[in-house]
Order: C-alpha cells, then structure tokens, then sequence
C-alpha cells in the first residue's frame, strides 16, 4: 500500500465499438502504473508516444496503444496523470482494465471522481464544476454558451473579486476592534470608508441577481403549456411540433388525462412543451384530477397557448398567453385570436415557431446570464441582505456587528465558490457525473 489517494482508472470515452478508447489515470501511482504495462519507464511528458501493452502478471500483449505521461500538478487534477489510447474494441477495453486493476493502488473511479479531486485540490471551483456539469447535460446552443462561460468562469472570477473587496473592508473592521482603546479611531470615518467599500459589491451582486432567473430557466427549458378545451387541437398540435406521436389524438373528449412532456430546440434554445387535459367539469374522477393538474401547470409556465376553435377567452389570472385558433382549415371557425393554424395541414405552423422562439429568447436570453443554479442564488442573496445592513451602519453602529454581517457576507460568498459547507452539494452534484470524468 501506499500513503495518500488511490489512484483511479475508468475509460474517459464512450463505451461501445469506436476507432479509438481512452482510459485515464490520476494519483500517485499512474507513473507505475504506466511502467508496469509497458515495461519501461514511462515517455516524456505530454507527449504521446507509441507503446505495446502487457498485462503485468503473465507478460500477455493487449494492445499497441498511444500513452502520455502528465505529472501534477499541471494537470486537470492536480495529481499524476496517464492515458492510455487504444484500440476502440470492446475485448481491448476490457483487458486492458482488467490488467490495471491488479496493480497495486489502483482502484475504478466513481462517477465524478476526477473532476471531484480537481475541485479538492483548487483546480476548478464549484461554479466551474457546475458548469461542468451542464456542459454535459446541455441539448441546445444556448445551454452550451451558458455551461462554457460558468466553466471557463464568469461566475468564480465575480465571486473572488467580491470576496477579496470584502475581505479587505474585513480586515479595517477589525483592526478599528483590536486598537478601540488607543483612541485615534475615528468612528464616523470608520464606518463611511467600510460603507463606501461595501457598497459597490453590494450593487454588483444585487445585479447579478436581478436577472429574471434566466439562468436557472435557460438549465430547465421555456416551459409552454397547451391549455384549451376538450377537442381543441392540443395534441394534435403538440404532434405537430414534436414531428412524433407523442400524445394520443381521438375524437373523444378527455382522452389526454396527464401531461405529455416534448422537450425541443427552438433556435438554439430549450422549450418544453406541455400537452394538458382539456378543462372542463367532469364527473369522471380521474379526469377531474387530470384537470387540476392542467390548472396548476397553467399557473407555473412561462407561456400559455390557449387553442380555441370557437373563441372562448382564457381563464383569468394567467401570465404570459398566446391565443391561437386552431383547426383554421376548417370552415366557420373563429377568428378571435392571436394567430390561426392548422396543425393537419400545417398552416401558420411557422408563424406560431417564430412566436414561441421570440418569446423564449425574450425570456431565456443567450446564455449570458451570471446564476445559473438556485443554490447560487440563496447564497447571493443572502451575501446582499448582510451588505444592506453594512452599507446601513453608521458612527452609532457597533462596530461588532458590522464585522459580522461581513464575516457572513463573506462566508456566503465563499457558499458559491465552495469553499464552505458543499459537501452535501459535492455528493449530489458529482453522483451526477459521467464514470471517467
């Protein structure tokens, strides 16, 4: 055994027949670990050189393969790293990690397991981490962008510049506590000049906050809710748009009891449309409930399209609604609407795309939202609400309390960055992560 992390193997690319396979490696003993497959020291560092695999234990070839060598802690990790590039065959694969796991120290990585030590050992912070994260989730060009600059990040770089501010302010604090009885600390100076060092961090993350959530609502999609009566057209529409039968079309009333989730890419944006059941009174138990759930979906989305086929208005209290008259090939239909389709023939099609493209890029924007997660948000908010009682302060204020609304301010910054009470978040965040990354 050897002091210190195991060092971890798991294949970095897709599982399944490909031209090449990587498995990486990170911890004390990858420099081993490299020896001991090809029976030679390993080659320079990073760069990849051409070596015969053999299994340590009987000296069996597995593969001619493309190694690196990568010692920390210049590295994703921060640790001693390898990789090994192989054949993309599934025999290959196997072999090969079947040989690293009888290596002494060697162990299979978790999921998350490699970015989990780049955090712990200060090469990303849990903001990068998350965008990590949705870089890997990400379905449409604007999570992408989003997930890229969280990565690369937008979000840390604030975060450190905020708390480095704060810190200094911190340190004035206590440095008028430490001396208080040498009086030649001037209170009212004393507090104004921590006021005026409070107050422009206090601004820029009340700014950041103020962005209608779109960051969160860019992760999570444009949420649209078909909504209309029985037999209005809504799955037949929401078909339409999905390009699938995903809902079920009859001619009989309350056929849709439970909402029909499509997610789709409307200009590089997430949208989620909602087929609901149609509202009306029903004896019909599970109708009746389908329909409490249409209303309540109603009242979280972003946007309503209510279809109409003979002009009845929306029920009130909704938020954002677009009117759409819908089977608008047929003959004596309404007109009291925002826009006519029909979702059979097609027509107005793509009018009513422009219109929900326009409305999630009002909502959505491009990626370019600073919060993009909710756990974010608690601790920026709770960071401004101490600012306001710092920027309050006054000569009368007892200077205790000022350094510690800052001490507070600074831990919650210090939430976002996850320097401070994250192992909860660490542990779901990273559960979520490939195996191999």
């Amino acid at each position: 055994m050897t002091d210190g992390p195991d060092t971890i193997f798991a294949p970095a690319s897709g599982h399944g027949r490909a031209a090449i396979a990587v498995i990486r490696l990170s911890g004390p003993r990858s420099h081993a670990a490299l020896a001991a497959l090809t029976g030679a020291p390993p080659p320079p560092p990073r760069r990849l050189s051409l070596r015969t695999l053999r299994a340590p234990a009987t000296g069996e070839v597995l593969d001619r393969a493309l190694v690196a060598w990568l010692p920390g802690p210049r590295t994703v990790t921060g640790e001693d790293m390898a990789e090994l590039h192989l054949h993309g065959g599934l025999a290959v694969r196997a072999a090969v990690l079947r040989a690293l796991a009888a290596v002494p120290g060697l162990v299979p990585a978790e999921a998350g397991a490699f970015t989990r030590r780049a955090f712990l050992n200060g090469r990303m912070d849990l903001t990068a981490v998350e965008g990590l994260a949705d870089l890997i989730d990400a379905e449409t060009e604007a999570q992408r962008r989003q997930a890229l600059r969280q990565l690369d990040g937008v979000l840390g770089r604030r975060v450190e510049a905020w708390r480095a501010a704060l810190l200094d302010g911190l340190a004035r604090t206590e440095a008028a506590l430490d001396f208080s009885d040498e009086g030649d600390v001037d209170d009212d100076t004393l507090a104004a000049g921590i006021a005026a060092a409070a107050a422009p961090v206090r601004d820029s993350v009340r700014a950041a906050l103020a962005d209608g959530r779109r960051g969160e609502r860019l992760r999570d999609g444009f949420t649209v809710v078909l909504a209309g009566a029985p037999n209005a057209g809504k799955s037949t529409l929401l078909n339409a748009l999905a390009r699938r039968d995903a809902a079920i079309v009859s001619d009989v009333p309350g056929t849709t009891r439970d909402a029909i989730e499509v997610r789709c890419d409307l200009g590089g944006l997430p949208v989620l449309l909602v087929d609901t059941a149609g509202l009306r009174e029903s004896a019909d138990s599970v109708e009746a409930e389908g329909v409490a759930r249409s209303r309540r979906r109603m009242a979280q989305a972003d946007l309503v399209l209510w279809l109409t086929e003979t002009g009845e208005a929306p029920p009130a209290g909704l938020g954002r609604v677009l009117r759409v008259r819908t089977k608008s090939d047929l003959a004596g239909g309404s007109r009291d609407a925002s826009l006519a389709i029909s979702a059979r023939t097609g027509a107005g099609l793509d009018r009513l795309l422009a219109a929900l493209e326009a409305a999630a890029q009002d909502a959505l924007g491009a990626g370019d939202a600073v919060v993009t997660r909710e756990r974010q948000r608690i601790a920026l908010e709770r960071c401004a609400a101490h600012l306001d009682r710092v920027v309050a302060a006054h000569a009368a204020t007892p200077p205790e309390l000022v350094a510690e609304d800052l001490r507070l301010a600074v831990r919650a910054l210090g939430e976002v960055a996850g320097r401070v009470g994250v192992e909860e978040v660490l542990d779901r965040l990273f559960s979520s992560f490939c195996i191999g990354k």
